[in-house]
């Protein structure tokens, strides 16, 4: 496969480029983290993905090979193709998504256009492990808090409890302990309410 190319940029768009090596020129596919970037210089070095199917080649660009292995990683859920992963790589970061997904933050990942609850739960539970493995990462705890308390709130809600009334009960609870998951979060605010 094309691992990276080296070239002359002929052409810089926010959704494409086009590299000439030795006279050929190779039409990459790339995000806007990429083409944030990538400077206006003549000569650049982008890292690809080749993305063979049955009817088509598509050639894809990253200016750095950690947002590739993101990128290779999110085509491996199934329901996420090359399209979504681009659009997920255009809206976060890299290390934005890869922290998402440790951390266990549906919140930003759904934020991401196209991207549904099941979709962002899907990228997470296939991801998770694979992440704090590769990256040697420990468990990230603040978003997942964020989630959970999230999650709290809205089911003391449904329970009849106040927002505002709820924030401060479940804030303190959190404050306490940060690893709790919903339901413990939900038990010890309903002692305090």
């Amino acid at each position: 496969m094309i691992e990276h190319l080296r070239g002359k940029l002929a052409e810089k768009n926010p959704t494409y480029v086009i590299v000439e090596c030795n006279g050929v020129g190779y039409f990459l596919n790339i995000s806007l983290h990429t083409f944030s970037l990538l400077k206006d210089q003549e000569n650049i070095h982008i890292y690809t993905h080749l993305l063979v199917k049955e009817d088509s080649h598509t050639l894809f660009g990253f200016a750095e090979r950690s947002e590739r292995e993101v990128f290779r990683l999110l085509i491996s859920v199934s329901g996420v193709g090359s399209s979504t992963a681009r659009t997920m790589l255009s809206s976060l970061s890299p290390s934005d998504v890869r922290d998402a997904i440790a951390g266990g933050d549906v919140v930003t990942i759904q934020a991401v256009k196209g991207i549904g609850a099941k979709t962002a739960q899907r990228v997470i539970l296939d991801l998770k492990d694979k992440i704090l493995k590769v990256y040697d990462m420990g468990e990230v705890s603040p978003q997942t808090n964020n989630t959970n308390k999230e999650e709290a709130l809205s089911a003391l809600e449904v329970l009849g409890f106040t927002r505002k009334q709820s924030e401060k009960v479940v804030d303190k609870v959190v404050a306490q302990d940060t690893s709790l998951s919903v339901e413990n979060i939900i038990k010890l605010a309903l002692k305090n309410l």
